[in-house]
């Protein structure tokens, strides 16, 4: 399951690359942080005990470990991630923790038609980076029973996120996207599926019948401190990838970029010094046909 559609190979590179290297830099933000979000869609709409769940865009497999504990040992996760790093990584810490009803696979969801059948498949911010969102989601409904179940945590718009919105308008006033870049890019980018409307029609048209989104607002630590405030979101989101793209002409610049991310980043400082912003996202629900094929 190593096919990677070619839509997606340049998204494939960046995530196999340079986007692994800061993931694991940053990960005790982005995976504290963004696995709130995670709790809350597990929290109103799990799996079964003893259902077999799919994992798009498991990442490091943190989200695989946590099915395969609510569905027990009768159960069974599957991750799958289309970065061979995040697979690797998932592999190696899953059977660290000694969890024995997880496997995962190298997979491109867009790419992929699964030989075996799900109850419920998950994603934790893993489904907006497909540059075919309806076939990829239509192989995922593929792949689950009649009746199988998709929940999906999704960004909301960035007006909805504003230090993410302010950290790239701050960095456009530097440097601005170049329109060829020798740096891969991570697909359409994490906000796709931003607008309701938009999501909801991409998840009919795959196949799915009682679609939902249910807003979720919860804070995230965006750095322990402002100085690694500044440092991840150079580093990671939209600011992040301007940087990344625009290159040499960010990196002559980077102590200004620095300064004026400071200065923007400063009101979300909380009293015991931490950065803290408010985080929206969407969780998604549907259902597959009770009488599909």
């Amino acid at each position: 399951m190593n096919t990677i559609a070619s839509a997606n190979e340049e998204a494939v590179s960046a995530w196999n690359g340079v986007l692994f290297d800061r993931f694991v830099q940053y990960r005790h933000i982005v995976t504290a942080g963004l696995g709130a979000h995670g709790e809350e869609a597990l929290r109103s709409d799990p799996p079964r005990p003893g259902d077999r769940v799919l994992d798009v865009g498991c990442g490091f497999g943190d989200t695989t470990q946590r099915l395969a504990g609510l569905v027990g040992p009768d159960g069974l996760a599957v991750g799958v991630d289309a970065a061979e790093r995040f697979v690797e990584a998932a592999r190696e810490e899953a059977a660290a923790a000694g969890v024995a009803n997880a496997r995962f696979a190298v997979a491109d969801v867009q790419a992929t038609r699964f030989d075996e059948q799900f109850d419920y498949a998950f994603s934790r911010f893993g489904t907006m980076f497909f540059a075919n969102p309806v076939v990829a989601l239509g192989n995922v409904r593929a792949a689950l029973a009649p009746g199988g179940r998709l929940c999906m945590v999704v960004w909301r718009r960035k007006l909805e996120n504003a230090w993410l919105h302010s950290a790239e308008q701050v960095v456009e006033r530097f440097v601005t996207e170049p329109e060829e870049s020798d740096e891969p890019t991570c697909g359409p980018g994490p906000f796709s599926m931003a607008d309701a409307d938009t999501t909801s029609d991409v998840v009919q048209r795959a196949g799915f019948e009682q679609v939902a989104l249910r807003r979720c607002d919860l804070p995230i630590e965006v750095g322990r401190d402002l100085e690694e405030a500044v440092d991840f979101t150079m580093a990671l989101g939209p600011a992040g990838e301007v940087i990344r793209l625009a290159g040499e002409a960010a990196e002559r610049i980077r102590p200004q970029i620095q300064a004026a991310l400071r200065e923007a980043l400063s009101e979300y400082v909380a009293a015991d010094g931490v950065v803290r912003a408010a985080a929206s996202t969407w969780i998604v629900t549907a259902r597959t046909p009770t009488d599909q094929e």
